[in-house]
């Protein structure tokens, strides 16, 4: 049997599921391009057999498509992003159906982890703990006005469609007009990239601007919920859910606001977390991450993210993820089925099984 993975070619995420593939007596996937399926061509997916979609990574030619031209560095584009991507999620699933092949991301479930909105709905409707969220804004002058109603003096501003901590602002405003907006947005003369360094603007033009720059795409707007700590760090948790178990976990550290690896935040001891939490406090967390995965059954991973509130009594999903198993060198947590093995061979394992019933 041979997987298909619609992705990126040469991608660490290709590479590693084509290589938990080979180690578990696999062919190699047949690799299809999205750069091919963003084009219109046909997805040659292979008959009866198991398809991964996996994200379009880093790749310029893809990012064009989805976008438009310009500074692949960029922040922004991400309604068009969307718009793109789903009908093109639309084409490989009836490329599917066609031939059979069973796919193990679920186009219309995608679509949603992508669009944090749609996200945050459906977890909040199924009973699972999320931050509080704010209705629509527009612009910063209306996000300025809900906050206001709301009573929220500092919130996470997050673009609708966005990934990797792209374009999100921590914001926290304080009596006297005074604000303080933290993001990895750094503005480059003529719009904002996406910078390795997060940085702080203190001036409400520079917030405005940022704001200003980002809605028209579309924003998600909740309260920011204060992280527990270690070690002077705050942390939250990277939770892979595979088949409905929670199988691989990180504890993502940081001094600021952003846990993002990336962006300088840096893994934590999950030891320590778990000794935090206590044992009742993790399997609590662990539920909450597996109901959230529940309500995306046609999927076979997600990766959940998980904020632990100040005093380790409280969680919230932050993020449900379609693509959040990139997690080099962390095997599965001890007594699951994934022991041992990375989120990509899991996953394998997974797919298997399902297929053989």
């Amino acid at each position: 049997m041979m997987f298909t993975v619609v992705g990126t070619p040469g991608d660490r995420r290709t590479e590693m599921f084509a290589a938990a593939c080979r180690a578990a007596g696999l062919d190699g996937p047949r690799v299809v391009p999205w750069a091919h399926v963003l084009r219109g061509g046909e997805p040659p997916i292979v008959p009866s057999s198991p398809l991964r979609v996996d994200s379009p990574g880093d790749d310029a030619a893809a990012d064009a498509l989805l976008r438009g031209p310009g500074d692949p560095a960029r922040v922004g584009g991400g309604a068009r992003w969307y718009a793109t991507f789903t009908a093109a999620l639309e084409r490989v699933a009836a490329a599917a159906a066609r031939v059979g092949a069973r796919q193990l991301g679920d186009a219309d479930e995608i679509a949603v982890m992508c669009d944090k909105r749609r996200c945050h709905a459906r977890l909040r409707s199924a009973g699972v703990p999320v931050p509080e969220a704010l209705p629509p804004v527009r612009d910063y002058a209306g996000l300025r006005e809900r906050m206001a109603d709301a009573g929220m003096r500092q919130v996470f501003v997050k673009p609708a469609h966005g990934s990797s901590a792209s374009g999100v602002v921590a914001l926290r405003t304080a009596p006297g007009g005074r604000v303080k907006a933290v993001t990895s947005a750094a503005y480059a003369g003529t719009g904002h990239v996406n910078s390795l360094r997060v940085r702080a603007y203190e001036t409400e033009p520079e917030v405005a601007r940022l704001i200003d720059a980002l809605a028209p795409d579309g924003l998600h707007v909740e309260r920011w919920l204060p992280k527990a700590a270690l070690d002077g760090r705050v942390l939250d948790l990277r939770v892979v859910v595979i088949a409905g178990e929670p199988t691989h976990v990180v504890a993502r550290t940081s001094r600021s606001p952003m846990t993002n690896l990336h962006l300088g935040g840096a893994r934590g001891s999950l030891d320590a977390v778990r000794d935090a939490l206590g044992t009742s406090g993790w399997e609590r967390a662990m539920d909450v991450c597996a109901r959230a995965a529940a309500c995306f059954p046609g999927s076979l991973m997600v990766g959940v993210d998980l904020l632990i509130q100040i005093g380790w009594r409280r969680v919230a999903v932050g993020e449900v993820n379609a693509f959040g198993d990139l997690l080099p060198g962390i095997t599965g947590l001890p007594g699951t089925r994934a022991e041992g093995l990375d989120t990509y061979a899991a996953q394998v394992r997974a797919a298997l099984a399902v297929h053989a019933a």
